[in-house]
Order: structure tokens, then sequence, then C-alpha cells
């Protein structure tokens, strides 16, 4: 695989490599399970080329890994995570082992279901969940109960979150049920 330029940081190799996240790769490094063209490696600011470079880790050979992208309708009473220490059905849970070490992208909650991607491109996940992106997302929400024009005007106006921030949303209704409104 081409990684579009020639050195890259080792840590961020072997996160591309499907070992651990780039910030574990990093402590990896220092425990000493990391060899570059046969040498140990204990430098955090190490480069390798991935197309001529050797690198091991614990004694076998790496290589990055292709990219891999899943969109998967995520069901309800399942977390968004890689793994649980409850035990509890995670998405990952969902999918046969590719081979790769996959995470979701983003968040939904537990009770949710709706699409989710999953996938090992890093700079793909990070670009589409930093905010400074701004990335929109889209939300189709059951309310509880008819809901009154004027309190979707508040959630247009702006709406304050425990963290002090105010948020606001473009908000349209899509139609009442007998007992609910989606929005």
């Amino acid at each position: 695989m081409s990684t579009g330029q020639r050195k890259i940081r080792l840590h961020r190799f072997l996160a591309m490599s499907g070992i651990a996240s780039r910030r574990k790769a990093e402590a990896l490094i220092l425990e000493g399970h990391v060899t570059l063209n046969g040498r140990l490696v204990k430098e955090l600011g190490t480069s390798v080329d991935p197309a001529k470079d050797e690198v091991c880790f614990d004694g076998q050979r790496l290589s990055t890994e292709e990219h891999l992208w899943i969109l998967l309708n995520k069901p309800r009473e399942t977390l968004c995570t890689a793994s649980d220490p409850e035990g509890r059905k995670t998405v990952l849970d969902l999918i046969p082992h590719q081979g790769v070490r996959l995470f979701p992208v983003g968040r939904l909650d537990y009770h949710t279901e709706g699409a989710l991607l999953i996938t090992n491109d890093g700079p793909l996940a990070a670009a589409l969940m930093h905010p400074r992106n701004q990335i929109p997302r889209v939300y189709h929400v059951k309310l509880r109960g008819i809901v009154d024009p004027d309190d979707l005007g508040q959630l247009r106006e702006g709406v304050t979150l425990d963290t002090g921030e105010t948020v606001s949303a473009q908000v349209q209704n899509l139609g009442p049920t007998e007992r609910n409104t989606w929005i």
C-alpha cells in the first residue's frame, strides 16, 4: 500500500498496520516490542519508509493494511465501541472478523439505531469526527407525543447543554404518528 508520502512516524506505521492506536503504539515502542531493519527501536520520533524499511512487532514483520470501510445499520441495544468491559454486545460483534483492527466512526446511543461507519482508516475517521471540519449530521428522531411547533422553534434558536455551550439545530417536522412526532 502506498501511503502517499515516503517517510512516516513509526507509531503511525504501527497504527496503520493494525497493531494498536497511535498512543498505544508509542507505549509499545518504549516497551521494546519494535525493531526497524533488525535493530531495536525505543525512540518515539523514529521515521520509516513503508516501501523500503522492515518493521517487526515482537519478531513478526508488519506491513500497512489496505483500508476497509463498512456501513452498518446499528441495531438498538448495541454499543458503539470496540469492546465493553461489562460484556455487552458491540458493533464489532456484528461483523465477521476482517483480519484488521476496526473501530466505529462516531457514536450512536445504546438504544439508537442507524447508519454507522466502521473502518480502519484513521485519517478518514479523524476528518469526519473533528469539529473543525463541521461535517453535518442528520438524525431522524421520534419524540413522545405530538410536539408543539413553538417547542421546535426553541431547538432552532438554541439549547444550552450541561457544558454551558449553546447549540442550535436545523429542525424539520417530518410529521406525527398517532402518538409521536418525527423530526
